[in-house]
């Protein structure tokens, strides 16, 4: 059968959030010619997240609807899958992202690219050691994001969470509210910056503050992108999102 005639080197699958609108905004902003990208949402039901407990509620939806949302998406044959959610492949340290990639593998039949990889092999293609992380968690995501990086080998300086209350509201943060939180959390024995949270719109202002600051600054949507780029042999340099698309 002939080959699709759209997306000649990769059409990747995301799977993302219903209550996600950063992701494919960023993908398409960044997206190299001829790669495409295919949806498939997870529906949330309750989009509260203004606890622990509401984060680990929001957690169990995306566990139930993953599957269904993969299950649809493969059926426009795509190439290659891409998450678009970021807190679950952090979940449970290394062992728990190996273990959520298998699942993801042995259900899709894909190769995938998770944000939790995307950034230990960006950091590591970088060479930094010590790390700051912000996110839009709370406390009990950013715990596991502390220890998958710790667990990958980098020295975690610090992790702030904005506890943003809601999925959708994560969307609504502000760049001088992000530039805030790096503020506090960057100094000179930080080597590297790293923001969580697919839903965060942060690429262009990573970009910018790596230019000020003078390191690497991880947005995690263009991490993710990147290790999927390279991962199917797409070896563009992308400029104006950051070092990472331009150096490796």
């Amino acid at each position: 059968m002939s080959e699709s005639v759209i997306g000649p080197r990769g059409r990747m699958a995301v799977i993302v959030p219903s209550t996600n609108t950063v992701v494919e905004h960023d993908l398409a902003m960044i997206r190299p010619e001829g790669v495409t990208f295919h949806a498939g949402r997870m529906y949330i039901e309750n989009p509260k997240l203004g606890s622990d407990e509401d984060f680990e509620a929001l957690l169990g939806e995306i566990r139930q609807s993953i599957v269904t949302a993969i299950r649809d998406v493969v059926t426009a044959k795509p190439t290659y899958m891409l998450m678009g959610m970021s807190a679950e492949t952090f979940w449970g340290g290394v062992d728990g992202n190996s273990a959520f990639e298998a699942r993801v593998r042995n259900q899709s039949g894909l190769e995938v690219s998770t944000g939790a990889t995307a950034c230990r092999q960006a950091l590591a293609a970088f060479g930094v050691e010590r790390i700051s992380v912000f996110s839009p968690y709370q406390p009990v995501a950013d715990r596991q994001v502390s220890t998958y990086f710790t667990e990958a080998g980098f020295t975690v300086a610090a992790v702030t969470g904005l506890r943003c209350d809601s999925a959708t509201s994560i969307a609504e943060v502000r760049p001088p509210e992000l530039a805030q939180v790096i503020d506090e959390i960057d100094d000179d024995s930080v080597d590297a910056i790293v923001q969580v949270g697919t839903n965060l719109s942060f690429v262009r202002q990573a970009a910018e503050l790596e230019q000020e600051l003078g390191k690497p600054v991880l947005a995690i949507n263009a991490a993710t992108l990147w290790h999927a780029l390279r991962a199917t042999g797409v070896n563009d340099r992308i400029e104006g999102f950051g070092r990472l698309l331009v150096e490796h």
